[in-house]
């Protein structure tokens, strides 16, 4: 059956050239005393767009300190670093400039400052968050879609373990998205960008339940958008293929696309979770890496939709023999990740995986035994361990 839902998207979204000269006004809306200026590494700098962000705070009279050094797969101890720094300062909302781990970043600070206790609490599922310090976002990658989503993936240096927390409190209260900033952006971080994009869709669209077809038709119409941004990798100043692959990103991870369904499957994420943990793998290369392995695992449990998503996404022609169909739309999509230069397999990582290890990847993603993964299979220990040798091969 169709699923009831709920649907949120609360953050102000300023799209356009030059927008983040607006983050100032912006701020200034939030009415907020003090504010923390979260970025990644020196590229921020190099640009000057670090440099317009203050010129904007300067100009509307708003007090701010700034907290830098947020890496990929971003760290638990720079969190508490900006968590004591909130605190000491006053701080009152958090303004993140830069991708998906800045933005993780700035909302798991944001957790810490509001409530008591460990923030790594709410990313192990010990309790649940009561607030989150307000954040702002001037987004310089399109990829997480964290800029409008409810979620915070964090890396704890304490065994390597990558956790995510969902929280409406942490939903940005505007999100400033200026499609040129990303396009200094390597070819990699772009490709990898894009992956996640996409994946967010897939994760949702793969599911056991009685879809509404207009949450199908805007998924599929948004892949195969995302998939016409391969432009990028020999245009990548192309400032509408850009636009689109931006605002893809929102749209992917904001939860219109679980409008009418069960959630999704989410195994994927799990999966690649537990590799960038251990390898510091980029998180778009990582589930693409995995995807084919995963999709022919499972997809005798939903024949039905992976038939769907190859004729409808993949454009593979339809058929008498669906199982040939699927396997066509699965291979299809991993030509795909192939023409954008990402990864089909972990070598393709530049990673080698041992097998002691694979099985401490399968052990901690299913959380030491304790939990099973996914919906359209649901997915346990030796499952996960199955498709990391798949992956391997």
């Amino acid at each position: 059956m169709m699923e009831n839902f709920q649907y949120y998207a609360p953050t102000k979204v300023v799209f356009g050239k030059g927008t983040e000269n607006k983050a100032g006004q912006l701020v200034k809306e939030q009415n907020c005393r003090k504010v923390l200026i979260h970025y990644g590494s020196g590229s921020v700098k190099r640009s000057g767009l670090l440099d317009r962000i203050f010129a904007s705070l300067d100009e509307e009279g708003i007090s701010y300190i700034s907290l830098g050094g947020v890496v990929p797969n971003p760290r638990l101890s720079l969190v508490y670093e900006g968590i004591d720094l909130c605190r000491r300062e006053g701080v009152d909302f958090i303004l993140a400039v830069g991708g998906g781990s800045v933005i993780d970043s700035a909302k798991a600070i944001g957790y810490g400052v509001e409530n008591e206790g460990d923030v790594w609490d709410f990313y192990e599922r010990k309790r649940q968050a009561c607030g989150c310090l307000p954040i702002g976002v001037v987004l310089t990658i399109a990829a997480a879609g964290s800029e409008m989503s409810d979620s915070s993936v964090i890396t704890n240096e304490n065994g390597w373990l990558k956790r995510g927390y969902n929280s409406s409190y942490c939903r940005p209260k505007f999100a400033v998205m200026n499609p040129e900033l990303t396009m200094t952006l390597p070819k990699y971080q772009t490709a990898s960008g894009c992956v996640d994009i996409m994946m967010h869709t897939m994760e949702r669209y793969f599911n056991h339940c009685d879809n509404m077809e207009l949450t199908d038709g805007i998924s599929e119409h948004l892949l195969r958008t995302v998939m016409n941004a391969k432009i990028l990798m020999d245009e990548p100043q192309c400032y509408k293929a850009r636009a689109e692959v931006m605002w893809a990103g929102s749209l992917s991870h904001n939860g219109l696309m679980a409008c009418g369904n069960d959630g999704g499957d989410w195994a994927c994420h799990q999966l690649e979770h537990e590799l960038g943990g251990m390898f510091d793998v980029a998180h778009g290369a990582g589930l693409a890496a995995v995807w084919g392995s995963w999709a022919r695992y499972v997809c005798d449990a939903l024949p039905d939709r992976f038939e769907q998503f190859a004729v409808n996404v993949m454009g593979v022609e339809n058929g008498d023999d669906k199982n040939a169909v699927i396997q066509k739309g699965i291979e299809a999509m991993e030509n795909f990740f192939r023409q954008i230069e990402m990864p089909t397999d972990l070598g393709g990582l530049n990673i080698e995986v041992s097998e002691d290890q694979m099985k401490e990847l399968a052990l901690k993603c299913s959380h030491f035994g304790k939990r099973t993964i996914g919906c359209v299979k649901k997915l346990n220990q030796e499952d996960i361990y199955r498709i990391y040798q798949k992956a391997a091969d």
